[in-house]
């Protein structure tokens, strides 16, 4: 009986015992879950995401709220596919550790990795690793470069003009009178042969008379015997005759007043070619001379349209371009014409040049003085594009930051050229695909200049650095 009391209690001792080393164990691991669920909560700076902490709190540097970090910060871990040189503390970059530690006021220090060491291409800038988080809370995106076929567009505006070389000033080349006006208004259309004005000259007369005179004068010697004198009939007649045609008068005038025999008191001024009249100085009864300016005709069925462009646009014109016109207040309609001259000169005042540019107008929807917006195109062949907003332009030099997929983003300078619709040609300093940086890309560079500072500023990192102190 005793001995089963015995077993009894022996047994009920290994079952407390077994329940506590249970007990125990569970609370072990639900502790050592709390710390690992603990050690993963990291807090970091929006503003400064080299700062990074365990705990929730405001930004040392900034003051800013601390954002939680679902994921272990690159601080504290390398990133696949890279070796860490060393760590650094967030405050001092001088004080380095060979191992992920933290400082003295309970932050991690920030991993610096072997890439990172040897900086990068570009003065004054060093290459920034940023985690999947970090870029989500900046907005940070990336676009590839393409290679396309680049044509230039030069959008301006552009007045439209008469084509000085259709534009004609009537004289006459006797003193006359003006007796009587078929054209009594500017803007009238003319047409080529049309009578504009009928005109009384003495001078004009007298010269119809011997040009009659010399047309009998011919007919009696033609019979004469002698050469000479048949000879100086035709003559004096073709003299008379020339005196007349260089008169502006017509072939058919001439022949109706061999025809009729009469001399006519005022003979018709016609216009010798189609278009409006711009400007009438001719009035009824008004004495004349060949100095005088009586109409100007503008045949508008062919136009210049006078463009500016800027000086810095100036390397893609060139005579021949094609270039389209269009008016606003007519969509859809469009007119193509071709760049006919560039002035030599700039315009002081607006750095702009004059270029001129010729279309048709057969259907007249065109006016002289009409405003019109041009569009120039040239074909630049093909070449590399990248984003406009990717660019970052120092006046001295131009920036881009190249998207590596592994956190990296280097800093690459490159040349730039002429912008185009798809963004801006690229001529050196990247390549077909690689990935740019096109927003948040001003925060980037502020990272990298202030990283490439205090690389500056750093001793050269030891082997292992004590930091004990910081613990």
């Amino acid at each position: 009986m005793k001995t089963r009391k015995k077993l009894f209690a022996a047994a009920a001792v290994v079952v407390l015992a077994a329940a506590g080393a249970w007990t125990a164990c569970r609370g072990s691991v639900e502790h050592s879950g709390t710390a690992v669920a603990e050690a993963k909560a990291q807090y970091h700076c929006p503003m400064h995401p080299t700062y990074v902490s365990d705990k929730p709190g405001n930004c040392p540097i900034c003051s800013m709220k601390l954002v939680l970090t679902e994921s272990p910060s690159p601080g504290t871990a390398a990133s696949p596919g890279r070796r860490v040189a060393y760590y650094r503390s967030p405050m001092d970059p001088s004080v380095r550790s060979a191992t992920p530690t933290k400082d003295s006021m309970g932050m991690d220090f920030v991993a610096v990795y072997e890439d990172e060491i040897q900086g990068s291409a570009v003065a004054g800038r060093a290459v920034v690793s940023l985690s999947p988080e970090r870029r989500q809370v900046l907005g940070l995106r990336s676009e590839p470069v393409r290679a396309v076929s680049l044509e230039r567009e030069i959008r301006t505006v552009g007045r439209v003009a008469a084509d000085e070389r259709r534009l004609h000033h009537i004289h006459i080349k006797y003193e006359a009178y003006i007796e009587h006006l078929h054209v009594d208004y500017v803007g009238k259309f003319v047409r080529k042969g049309q009578a504009l004005a009928s005109l009384y000259s003495p001078e004009l007369m007298a010269t119809q008379q011997e040009y009659l005179l010399a047309w009998r004068a011919r007919q009696q010697l033609a019979s004469s015997s002698i050469p000479s004198v048949a000879r100086g009939g035709v003559d004096l007649l073709e003299a008379a005759r020339r005196r007349l045609l260089l008169w502006d008068i017509r072939a058919a005038d001439i022949a109706r007043l061999e025809r009729t025999g009469e001399v006519q008191r005022t003979l018709d001024l016609y216009s010798p070619v189609s278009g409006y009249v711009t400007a009438k100085m001719a009035q009824h009864g008004m004495r004349v001379t060949p100095a005088d300016t009586l109409f100007d005709i503008a045949d508008l069925s062919h136009l210049w349209v006078m463009a500016d462009v800027y000086e810095s646009d100036l390397p893609a014109v060139a005579v021949g371009m094609p270039a389209t016109l269009s008016l606003s207040y007519l969509p859809g309609r469009t007119w193509r014409g071709s760049v006919t001259y560039i002035a030599p000169t700039v315009e002081e005042k607006t750095r702009t040049i004059k270029l001129r540019v010729e279309v048709d107008n057969a259907d007249g929807a065109l006016k002289p003085e009409m405003f019109a917006d041009v569009v120039l195109k040239t074909a630049l062949g093909r070449g590399l594009v990248a984003p406009e907003s990717a660019l970052l332009r120092t006046g001295e030099r131009t920036l881009v930051f190249v998207d590596h997929g592994d956190g990296r983003l280097e800093p690459r300078e490159i040349q730039a050229g002429a912008k185009v619709a798809e963004g801006v040609q690229v001529s050196r300093g990247l390549a077909e695909g690689e990935r740019v940086v096109t927003a948040a890309n001003f925060l980037l560079d502020s990272e990298s200049s202030l990283k490439a500072a205090l690389a500056v500023l750093s001793p050269a990192p030891p082997a292992a650095q004590s930091h004990e102190g910081h613990r």
